[in-house]
């Protein structure tokens, strides 16, 4: 018997490298030109797109995200992208869409699939199905299961996603034969049966970390900001609005944490440095520092550590721009725009260095 659906709202995230196809699929899948398609090599989607619709009596939200790997842009900026898919997909979704191309499996589709899980985790496979794009590239006699089983490691893929794959056609395959394996129509239909009965297997459950638990606990406490101040708006308008400023703030923390990294690599060599290594025998400031500097950009820490190692302090460095990171993150909370976040950080980091300049270690 057909499983059955215990959640309202279907929620899909579709994730894969530029020219992957995922913003056609977005499309086939709801029946409509929603998310703009760009016959390029480079992304066409520059930011994360939520579209909902009904489809067939389900109603399903899609959300189409940049693509991994991205020509052209940095990985700050794609950083900031995953923040943004975070929040719309908060709680988390029902399930992740590897969207792969009927092509040769080669070490850059493993470089997506590695990137997607260091983002998710591992856990993550568990709630995905890799839907493949390009169909008409199949022999006309061979089935997606078949191509699966001709290349290990995407059939190792395809396992720890419980087995789940499918397959549509960019060109030839939309016609109206329901029955039709080489049909969209069919092969829409059968996508969205195995998404739910992964859901019913799992009582209704989805995907969510720590991550996406304390996204979604950010945007309810702005959901009842918003609610009391402005009592007209709709739960939809409330709710997006609250999405929005989450973002907004996770980017002016980003700014501060990330200008405080910079300034400290470079003001470090002369006083935040000797403050770091020198605090780093307490133990809780050790813990504090290592998690932070997770946060700031790669981007960012690079630049920093080379402007560093011009002056051979690679590693004094390191200590300062992590320091100055904790010093631009405080500074950043009560920042109301990126500008504002980076002149407090500035201004922060300034009078840090010359109250140290005072402080004598033992």
């Amino acid at each position: 018997s057909d499983p059955i659906i215990i959640c309202n709202i279907i929620l899909l995230v579709l994730l894969g490298k530029t020219g992957s196809g995922k913003s056609h699929l977005g499309n086939t899948i709801l029946g409509e030109e929603l998310f703009a398609t760009y016959p390029s090599p480079n992304s066409g989607t520059i930011e994360c797109q939520t579209e909902t619709k009904t489809v067939s009596g389900r109603s399903i939200t899609l959300i189409d995200t940049p693509g991994f790997f991205d020509t052209g842009r940095s990985e700050a900026d794609l950083n900031s992208e995953i923040m943004s898919c975070m929040t719309e997909c908060a709680p988390g979704p029902h399930a992740f869409l590897i969207v792969l191309r009927v092509d040769k499996f080669t070490e850059h589709e493993q470089a997506v699939i590695t990137k997607i899980c260091q983002c998710f985790s591992d856990e993550a496979l568990k709630y995905a199905v890799v839907v493949f794009t390009h169909g008409e590239q199949l022999d006309k006699n061979l089935k997606i299961e078949d191509f699966v089983s001709q290349n290990k490691n995407l059939s190792d893929l395809v396992s720890k996603c419980g087995g789940r794959c499918h397959v549509f056609d960019n060109k030839h395959w939309n016609n109206n034969q329901p029955d039709n394996y080489r049909s969209n129509q069919f092969q829409v239909e059968e996508l969205l049966k195995t998404i739910e009965k992964m859901v019913a297997e799992r009582n209704g459950g989805y995907y969510t970390n720590k991550t996406l638990q304390h996204v979604e606990t950010a945007i309810r406490e702005q959901v009842e900001d918003i609610r009391q101040s402005m009592p007209d708006k709709t739960p939809e308008e409330i709710r997006n609005q609250a999405k929005s400023n989450v973002i907004n703030r996770f980017l002016i923390q980003m700014a501060g944490t990330g200008t405080g990294a910079l300034l400290g690599a470079f003001f470090g060599v002369v006083t935040l440095v000797e403050f770091a290594m020198k605090s780093v025998k307490n133990p809780q400031l050790v813990n504090v520092t290592t998690k932070l500097s997770r946060f700031v950009p790669a981007a960012q820490q690079q630049n920093a550590l080379v402007a560093a190692g011009a002056v051979g302090l690679v590693g004094a460095a390191t200590g300062g721009g992590i320091m100055g990171g904790v010093i631009g993150n405080k500074a950043a909370k009560d920042a109301e725009s990126l500008s504002d976040a980076v002149q407090r950080t500035y201004k922060a980091v300034q009078e840090e260095r010359k109250s140290l300049t005072h402080v004598r270690f033992s």
